[in-house]
């Protein structure tokens, strides 16, 4: 029985025995952990490679300013090499561009029946830092120090989060009560992924979600009258 030579795409896959261990962060930026590709076991696939590091640069964007970030660095705690950044990106711009963007992290937060969205929110929130070590809006939190590039991410804020969410809303105020409900799921991602709250962490997440989300459908739903 004849074996095929390895493609140009699998001699490039990094394998999980070669990729070093990254240090878990559950709060806010654990290190996803890719799916072992089954046409090829220990080798990861294109996309779950990518998500790993659009996962490490989130990681660093939340950390330090966009100057000091390096693709070296952003490689070396996705547990791939700068190049195989470069070949899926093309550039550091172009790879910070993407994670600067939170039209995919909109679809997921605002997946429910308006009447059920409070509830989806903080679930989606907390799960997403507990399972996966990311927050789908987080990160805004860190423009400041991005410079001229932090004006890009409050811009993509406004029009992808806040502004997508005022869409769905019915009734007087929508924009500012868009902003209540976002700023709102801000105060329990930092106090959960940043200050870490040991009794909130240590809450099972529907009791979280019991007591949290009426916060949050209270922007969402107009008031009587």
């Amino acid at each position: 029985m004849t074996t095929r030579p390895p493609t140009a795409t699998e001699q490039d896959a990094p394998t999980e025995q070669d990729a070093p261990a990254a240090p878990r962060d559950p709060g806010a930026t654990r290190d996803t952990v890719a799916p072992q590709d089954q046409a090829a076991p220990g080798r990861r696939d294109a996309e779950a490679t990518k998500a790993a590091i659009l996962t490490a640069a989130r990681y660093f964007l939340a950390r330090q300013g966009h100057a000091g970030i390096t693709l070296k660095a952003v490689a070396e705690r996705a547990g791939v090499s700068p190049p195989l950044i470069l070949k899926y990106f093309g550039s550091k711009d172009a790879l910070f561009a993407r994670v600067m963007s939170f039209e995919a992290d909109a679809a997921g937060l605002f997946d429910a029946p308006l009447p059920e969205l409070g509830r989806h929110m903080v679930r989606h929130v907390l799960r997403s830092q507990l399972d996966r070590g990311t927050d789908p809006v987080l990160r805004i939190v860190f423009a400041p120090l991005h410079g001229e590039r932090g004006d890009v991410l409050r811009a993509n804020f406004r029009v992808q989060v806040t502004e997508r969410l005022a869409g769905r809303l019915t009734g007087p105020d929508a924009a500012l009560r868009a902003e209540l409900a976002v700023g709102v799921l801000l105060g329990l991602s930092a106090m959960y992924g940043l200050a870490r709250g040991p009794r909130l962490r240590a809450s099972a997440i529907e009791d979280i979600v019991a007591r949290y989300a009426p916060a949050v459908q209270s922007q969402l739903t107009p008031l009587p009258g």
